[in-house]
This record gives structure tokens, sequence and C-alpha cells, in this order.
């Protein structure tokens, strides 16, 4: 009798222990959840800012000169979106290389090389700049090869080079973001941009409304309002608050230019097949009847598309530096729980974007036109603008962990299959075979977006954090930094 009394307490006993375990678990869970969102919120909202207010640069043009005419917003809006997509593309991702290689040096102490890649950067970013300056001269003829309406063409064409002082304000800006975000010192690069952003309002104002300057008017605004952007970063780089990391300029910045324009140009094809995907649906609208109201439209749609896309890529810089951060310190599971957390953040916030979209479909082409044809045309796409959120709330993030632990060439051949493979032919046999005009192209948009992300969900799970990290190590030594890592990521997570 003793026997089962004691059985049963035991019984009891371990029944009480698991679900003492079973809590214990979930509230280490909650607290883990709770800490890396944290850490992620830190890099993620300042650099969501930053995206957003200098994306608003150029929305802010777009609005002021969409109020000039139809044909100006039409010329403006495909320079944006065709020769600026283009060059935006190449230049950004050019100076991506830095996000694998300084989040990763950060996470092993090596704070004393982000300076050199950050220099040579600069130097392959400002010969690029100069390799595409071409584009802008010569975008009244490229547009009318690619059969754009001669009209818009044209005045797209005289825009174009009045904005190029803004492509070498890319070139020196994107290697200083990324050398900033791989520290987490992004709350002034926010505070710049923000005051930048200001300043643009006013000088369109000024220049546009006010002293009726058309065009040339709002491209000077832009070129001014950007290199504001970049002084602003540069002053607070070399102030003395990047001891270790900035130490001035050094001649070491030209040794392995080649390996290093071989990663940058990996990084840069990854994304500029993203950016010509929209490109190029872009152009396919522009080859359909009425072009101007269907480019009108089609634009309205892609300025809010990527000015949520903003959003998202505050997610992409947070998870990148998290990702090469854990993973140039070693720690793979810590690299993974981050991802996990940062899909589902990201996807949540993507549903709240998607359903504003839906509800204010009517409503949001009044932001860029007056034009009865233009509204009605833009408001028939809302509903693909909202499915393009919602995809745009996931991808990006994917995209920042492929970044952070180097899969920019991996990551390449899969948006050449999804996007150029499938994508676009679906568009164009919808669009112009069946006679479904933009909403077709779109859906081929669509059609390869997804499959995209499905297929990068597929390589993610059956990933090996374990061996990313030891690849990071790799990288470490490759490119110049000591064996021994001096401190952890944890103690150089830098919030300024």
């Amino acid at each position: 009798m003793e026997e089962n009394e004691d059985s049963v307490q035991e019984k009891h006993f371990r029944i009480e222990m698991q679900v003492s375990n079973e809590v214990m678990g979930r509230k280490n869970i909650v607290k883990k959840s709770w800490d890396e969102s944290k850490k992620m919120w830190e890099i993620a909202a300042p650099a969501m800012m930053t995206a957003v207010t200098q994306f608003s640069i150029g929305f802010v043009t777009s609005a002021y000169v969409g109020h000039l005419g139809e044909v100006e917003l039409a010329a403006v809006s495909v320079v944006q979106n065709v020769i600026e997509g283009f060059v935006y593309g190449v230049m950004v991702r050019m100076g991506s290389a830095l996000e694998t290689l300084c989040g990763q040096a950060v996470g092993a102490g090596q704070l004393n090389m982000l300076g050199i890649y950050m220099q040579r950067s600069w130097i392959i970013t400002g010969v690029t700049a100069l390799v595409l300056t071409p584009f802008y001269v010569f975008a009244s003829p490229l547009l009318q090869l690619l059969h754009q309406d001669k009209d818009i063409s044209k005045l797209a064409g005289k825009y174009s080079i009045w904005v190029i002082p803004q492509l070498f304000a890319y070139a020196i800006n994107f290697p200083l973001q990324k050398f900033l975000q791989a520290q987490s010192r992004v709350w002034v690069m926010t505070i710049i941009s923000i005051i930048a952003l200001g300043f643009h309002v006013l000088l369109n104002w000024v220049l546009v409304t006010k002293l009726d300057r058309g065009l040339l008017g709002a491209a000077i605004a832009g070129n001014i309002s950007w290199w504001l952007v970049v002084l602003g970063q540069i002053i607070y780089v070399v102030s003395g608050y990047f001891s270790e990391a900035w130490t001035g300029f050094s001649w070491s910045a030209l040794k392995s230019l080649a390996g290093f324009l071989k990663l940058s140009l990996a990084s840069a094809v990854m994304l500029c097949l993203e950016l010509w995907y929209f490109t190029a649906v872009i152009l396919m609208v522009g080859w359909l009847d009425n072009p101007e109201i269907a480019v009108d439209a089609v634009s309205i749609c892609m300025n809010l598309q990527l000015w949520t896309l903003m959003i998202a890529l505050g997610f992409n810089a947070a998870i990148s530096v998290r990702v090469s951060n854990e993973l140039g310190a070693g720690n793979p599971k810590a690299a993974k729980f981050s991802m996990v957390v940062t899909v589902l953040t990201a996807t949540a916030i993507g549903v709240v974007f998607t359903t504003l979209i839906l509800v204010t479909k009517n409503d949001f082409p009044k932001a860029f036109t007056r034009k009865p044809v233009v509204m009605k045309e833009a408001s028939k796409l809302g509903y693909f603008l909202a499915a393009t959120i919602f995809l745009n709330s996931i991808q990006p993030v994917l995209h920042g962990v492929a970044v952070g632990a180097g899969w920019q060439f991996l990551v390449a051949f899969i948006n050449i299959g999804c996007y150029y493979i499938i994508g676009l032919p679906i568009g164009a046999v919808l669009g112009y075979k069946l006679k479904l005009g933009v909403k077709g192209i779109w859906t081929g948009m669509l059609a390869g977006y997804l499959l995209q992300i499905v297929t990068l969900i597929f390589i993610l799970l059956r990933t090996s954090w374990h061996k990313e990290a030891v690849k990071a190590e790799e990288h470490i030594k490759t490119w110049g930094g000591s064996d021994e890592p001096q401190q952890s990521s944890s103690e150089n997570n830098m919030n300024g």
C-alpha cells in the first residue's frame, strides 16, 4: 500500500516537474523573443525612418511635379523608375558588400577594418558612378529606343541630365550608411535625413511653386537635399565618434580591390535584378495604348509600394546586421532565432499596410494627381498594390538574411529564374496576348515575386547555421582581420 502511495507521489512529482519545465521553457522563449525584438527595433526603427525620409525626397518631387501636368509627371516618373531605378540599384548594392563584411567584422570585434572597408567601397562606387553617367546623359534616346512615348522621353532626357549630381551623392551615401548600420549607429543618420527632407519640401515650394522653375527647380531641390544628407553623415563620421572604426584615410584601402569588387558586383547584381524587375514592368506598361495614363497610374502605385518598401528595408537592415553580427561572433543559433523574430514582426506590419491600401484604394491617388482619369485607373490597381505590399513585407527580410550570410551569388540566380524566366513572360502573355493590360503585366510580376519568396524560405529551412558561422570566420580572415576576436557583438552593440 505504501509502495503504491509512493508511486503515485512520484508520478505527481514528475507531472509537476514536466509542467514546471514547460512553463519555464515558454517564459524563456518569450524573454528571448522580447530581447531579440528590442535589438532588432533598435536598428530597424531608425533605419525605417531614414529609408522613408530619403525615399520621400523623390516622393515629394513627384507630388510637386504632378501638379505641373501629365507629361511632366510621366517624365519624372520614368526617370525615377527607369534611369534612377537602374542606377540606384547598382549603387546601393555596390555599397552593400559592406553589409556582409562590416557586420561580420563587428561581430568578431575587428572594428579597425570598418574604415578600410568603407574607403574601398567609396573607390568602387565612385568609379561606378562615372561609368553610369552616360545613362543620364543619353536618357532621351535610350527611352525612345525602348519605345517610350517621344514627348515623355524628350522631357525625361532633360530632367535626367539635371539630376546627375544625385548620382555622385549616392556613391558616397550608401557606403556611409552601411558603415553606420553595421555598428548600430543609425539615429544620427535618421535625424540628418529628416532635416534634409524638411529642407527639400521648402526648396520645392520655393523653386517649383513660387518661382515657377518647373522641372529644373525640382531637380535643383533634389540635388541640394541629397548632398545635405551626404555632408551631414561625413561630418558625423570624421568628428571623433568612431575612434577605432575611423582612423582617417589609408593606403590599405587600395589593397584587395579586385576581390572586394567581386563581392560588390555580386551584391549589385542581386538587387539590380530586383529593381530592374520593377523597371521592366514600367517599360512594359509604356508599350500599352494610351501610355501617359497607364504610366501615371502605375507610377502612383509604384511610389506607394516603394514607400512601404522603405519600411520593410528597415527590417532588411536590421536582420542583415543581426545575422552578420551573430555569425561573425560565432553564434549561429542566435542568428537563426533573430531571423524568425524579424520575419514574424515584418509580416504583421505588412498586414496592417495591406489593409490600409484596401480601405483607401479610391483615395490614395489624390495625393499625386487631380486628373479623374488617372485617379480612376490607379484605383483599379488597388488590389494588386495591396498584394505587392504584403509580399514586400516578407521578401526584404529574407534578402537581409542572405546579405548577412553572404549569399549574394545564390540570390542573384534565384532572381533570374523567378523574375525573368517566369514572372515577366507571364506578364507579357497576360498583358498583351490576353489583352489584360496593366493588370495582366502586374499579375506576372506578382507570380515571380511569390515564387522567389517560396524558394528563399525553402533554402533557409535547409540551412546549416553552424556552417554559416564557420564561413563568416573565414570571411573575416580573408578580408584582413586578425585571427583572434577582440570582443563580442553584444559588447559592440553601440547605439547612437
